[in-house]
C-alpha cells in the first residue's frame, strides 16, 4: 500500500514536470513563429523593393537605349580584347556602317587622319565628314567606351575663318605697301616732271636726275625687301665662325656709326671657335637690319653695342643702344610686316629679322634696359 502511493506521487510529479516543459515549448514555439512572422515580413519589404528596383532599372536601361537611338553623338562599345560589342545608330551613320564584332583598330584604318587638329574623316581626300573620338575606360568591365562627334561644320567654319583671316591679312599688307610705295613714288614723278621743264643749267637738271634716281632706288629696296620677307632669305645652311661674321658685320656698321658721330661698340665672344648653323647672308643681314635700327634711334655721341654671349645650346647676339627705347605700348607689335614707328621707316626691317631667326630655329626678343635704351636679343642653336 504505501509503496503504490510512492509511485503515484512519482507519477504526479513526472506530470507535472512534463506540462512545465510543454508550456516552455510552447512558449518557444510561439516566439519562434512571431519571428518568423517578423522575417517573412522584412523578406517580403526586401523583395517588393527588389521588384521596384528591378522596374525602375528596367525602364532606366528602356530610357537609356531609347536615348542611345536617338543621341546625335555615337557610341561604341568596346570589349577588353578592343571588339565592337555595341553601337547605336548615330555611330553606324557616322561610321557608315556596322561594325559589331570586328576589331576597332581595323575600323579606324578606314579613318583618315588630320594631325594637325587631330579629326578624323571617313573619305581618303579628307574632304568629307569629319569626326573626333573620344575613349572612355569602362574598369568594371575591362573595355572602353568610344564617343564619337561630328565636326564637320566646326571644321568648315574654322577653315572659313582662317581664310578669312588670311585674306585680311593680305588686304592689310596690300594697304600697308601701297602706302609705302606712294611716297617715294610721288616724290620720283614730281622729280620727273620737273625734267620736262626748260632748265637754263645742267646742274639742275642733273639734280632732279639724282633726287629722282635715289627715290626709285628707295622704291627697289622696298620691294626687295618685301621679296625677302615674302620668300625667306635662308638658302643654304653651313656652319658659320661668329668672330668672322662679327668681323665683317663690323666692317659695314663702323662708317655708318661715324658718319652719325655715333660709338660702335662690338664685343667678340669670350669663348673662342664658337660656331652658329646658318645662312651666311641672311644672318649677316639680320644682324645690320638690328644695327642699323638701333643706329636710327641713337643721337649723336650716344652708343650702338653687339655683343654675343655663348651657351652650351644656343648662341645669344645682343643689339643694344642708348636711345629712348622702345614703348611698351607697341613693343609686341615692332615685328609685325609694314608696322613701324619712325617716319619714313618700311615696317619691314624687324619682321624680316624675325622670319630669319624663325627659318635658322631661333627666335628674336626686345626689351627696354634699366639704365637708358633699348636691347634687341638674337638667339641661335649653336652648331654641333
Amino acid at each position: 500500500m504505501v509503496s503504490s502511493l510512492k509511485d503515484q506521487q512519482q507519477l504526479e510529479a513526472a506530470f507535472e514536470q512534463f506540462n512545465a516543459v510543454s508550456g516552455q515549448l510552447i512558449d518557444a514555439y510561439k516566439q519562434l513563429e512571431a519571428q518568423v512572422n517578423v522575417l517573412n515580413a522584412q523578406l517580403d519589404e526586401a523583395n517588393n523593393q527588389l521588384r521596384k528596383q528591378r522596374d525602375e532599372n528596367a525602364a532606366l536601361a528602356e530610357r537609356l537605349g531609347l536615348l542611345l537611338k536617338v543621341l546625335p553623338a555615337g557610341v561604341v562599345e568596346l570589349s577588353p580584347s578592343g571588339e565592337v560589342i555595341a553601337q547605336n545608330l548615330a555611330a553606324e551613320s557616322l561610321l557608315s556602317g556596322c561594325y559589331i564584332g570586328e576589331c576597332w583598330d581595323a575600323v579606324l584604318e578606314k579613318l583618315q587622319r588630320s594631325e594637325l587638329d587631330d579629326t578624323y574623316a571617313l573619305s581618303s581626300d579628307g574632304q568629307g565628314g569629319r569626326l573626333t573620338l573620344q575613349y572612355q575606360d569602362l574598369p568594371a568591365s575591362g573595355g572602353r567606351i568610344v564617343l564619337i562627334h561630328d565636326v564637320s561644320r566646326l571644321h568648315q567654319l574654322t577653315s572659313e575663318l582662317a581664310r578669312q583671316q588670311k585674306l585680311a591679312s593680305m588686304g592689310s599688307m596690300a594697304a600697308s605697301l601701297a602706302h609705302q610705295l606712294r611716297t617715294p613714288l610721288a616724290s620720283a614723278m614730281l622729280y620727273t616732271a620737273n625734267l620736262k621743264q626748260d632748265l637754263p643749267r645742267p646742274e639742275d637738271r642733273a639734280r632732279f636726275v639724282d633726287k629722282s634716281l635715289a627715290r626709285m632706288r628707295a622704291l627697289e629696296g622696298l620691294i626687295q625687301n618685301m621679296l625677302s620677307f615674302v620668300r625667306g632669305q635662308v638658302s643654304s645652311l653651313e656652319p658659320l665662325d661668329v668672330s668672322a661674321l662679327l668681323d665683317d658685320v663690323c666692317a659695314i656698321m663702323l662708317p655708318q656709326c661715324h658718319d652719325k658721330s655715333v660709338h660702335f661698340d662690338c664685343h667678340p665672344p669670350a669663348v673662342s671657335a664658337i660656331t652658329v648653323l646658318a645662312d651666311r647672308k641672311a644672318l649677316q643681314g639680320a644682324l645690320i637690319n638690328l644695327l642699323e635700327n638701333a643706329l636710327q634711334y641713337t643721337p649723336a655721341g650716344g652708343l650702338v653695342g653687339l655683343r654675343v654671349e655663348a651657351g652650351e645650346w644656343e648662341v645669344v647676339f645682343q643689339v643694344v643702344d642708348s636711345g629712348p627705347g622702345v614703348d611698351p605700348a607697341v613693343q609686341d607689335r615692332i615685328f609685325e610686316p609694314f608696322f613701324t614707328s619712325r617716319p619714313g621707316g618700311t615696317g619691314l626691317g624687324l619682321a624680316i629679322v624675325k622670319k630669319v631667326a624663325e627659318e635658322l630655329g631661333g627666335d628674336v626678343r626686345c626689351c627696354n634696359k634699366e639704365a637708358h635704351g633699348a636691347c634687341f636679343e638674337l638667339k641661335l642653336p649653336r652648331a654641333g
